[in-house]
């Protein structure tokens, strides 16, 4: 069950990633448009699981890796533009495939 708290920075984290994925898409997935899903924050609030939708790009894994490979920079970019989280949390990084499995079972429901 989710505190308070941690439904509020959530939501914090959730929309400060969306804008900086929306600006910064271009570095991380050349072409490709990246979207943050869901933010579930540890009953501590020090570790965020990120989960992400990442569309029209091929390599959607490659994609993951650089994000993973430069959590730094975007762990930096959230403490510096969200000062009420004292800290910013570790951020963990997934891909959300939910709407993945939703075309494919819609797929196998038309008999394609």
């Amino acid at each position: 069950m989710e505190t308070t708290r941690q439904k509020k920075v959530s939501r914090v984290i959730l929309r400060e990633l969306g804008i900086y994925f929306q600006r910064n898409a271009t570095s991380y997935a050349k072409g490709g448009m990246i979207t943050v899903t869901t933010v579930r924050v540890s009953p501590d609030l020090g570790i965020a699981k990120v989960y992400l939708s990442i569309f029209a790009v091929p390599d959607k894994e490659g994609v993951l890796k650089e994000i993973k490979d430069r959590t730094w920079e975007v762990r930096k970019y959230l403490a510096a533009e969200r000062n009420e989280l004292r800290i910013a949390p570790d951020l963990h990084f997934f891909i959300d495939d939910a709407l993945d499995q939703i075309e494919h079972i819609d797929k196998l429901l038309k008999g394609g």
